[in-house]
């Protein structure tokens, strides 16, 4: 049987999306304040970036993958209007069923799908847009959904991938003591979950680099490939356009 890393910890290909699971069933309650804390409210600058490079158009349709509890939905929606369509998905249901809460209370009613990033319910060429923010790292076949995520944009249409990459050298020891020490023990003070945090600071240290990355989504068939880093490489946005 095949093995993958989960974390730093190697496991059968098979049991990994099941820890995945887990991980978020347990975080999924607290999933934005944790955000919040972790990152110093940072994330909702890196996706407003994101939402600023995607540029959406009235009358796109947008796919957004990992959606979790909603945010780039959320931002997508009203951009897209009356004409076009914003697709919210996950694979785990608790993150799911949050954002779903969260945008059916700000108004807004959009398709919300259960679906694996590898295997995506959707026809050829359908979307002008793809985003996945802090979502790829977690999946067990990387090249096989970015291989998904092509197949589903258009020709001439974008994919966006937000996601924590690689610190710039000199910030690495800072970084690795906050990840390792301050992380796991601010997830057990507000979750009463120091495991899922430390997952995630091991997660990250296992993503692809951002050359990698952008390797990574040129095999995938994106004919041209630029990331942007943020906070010193902590965060990269990587852009792919569909030839």
């Amino acid at each position: 049987m095949s093995s993958t890393h989960f974390g730093f910890e190697s496991v059968d290909e098979q049991d990994k999306a099941r820890r995945v699971r887990g991980v978020f069933d347990s975080v999924a309650p607290k999933y934005d304040l944790m955000n919040d804390l972790m990152s110093a409210g940072m994330h909702r600058a890196w996706k407003a970036y994101t939402v600023m490079v995607a540029n959406v158009k009235p009358g796109q349709r947008v796919l957004d993958i990992a959606g979790g509890t909603g945010d780039l939905a959320m931002a997508f929606a009203p951009l897209v209007g009356a004409t076009g369509q914003v697709v919210h998905t996950d694979i785990n249901q608790a993150m799911l069923g949050e954002g779903r809460n969260r945008l059916l209370d700000a108004g807004l009613s959009l398709p919300t799908v259960a679906c694996d990033a590898e295997h995506l319910p959707f026809k050829d060429g359908y979307f002008d847009l793809v985003t996945v923010a802090f979502g790829l790292r977690n999946m067990t076949h990387k090249d096989g959904a970015l291989a998904e995520m092509n197949r589903v944009i258009k020709p001439g249409g974008k994919l966006l991938v937000l996601e924590f990459s690689k610190v710039a050298k000199p910030l690495e020891k800072f970084y690795d003591w906050y990840s390792f020490k301050v992380l796991p023990r601010l997830g057990k003070l507000v979750a009463n979950d120091d495991s899922s945090y430390q997952y995630l600071a091991e997660s990250i240290r296992m993503h692809p680099s951002q050359q990698e990355l952008k390797a990574l989504m040129h095999t995938a068939g994106f004919g041209h490939v630029d990331y942007h880093n943020m906070a010193a490489g902590v965060v990269a946005l990587h852009v792919g356009i569909k030839c």
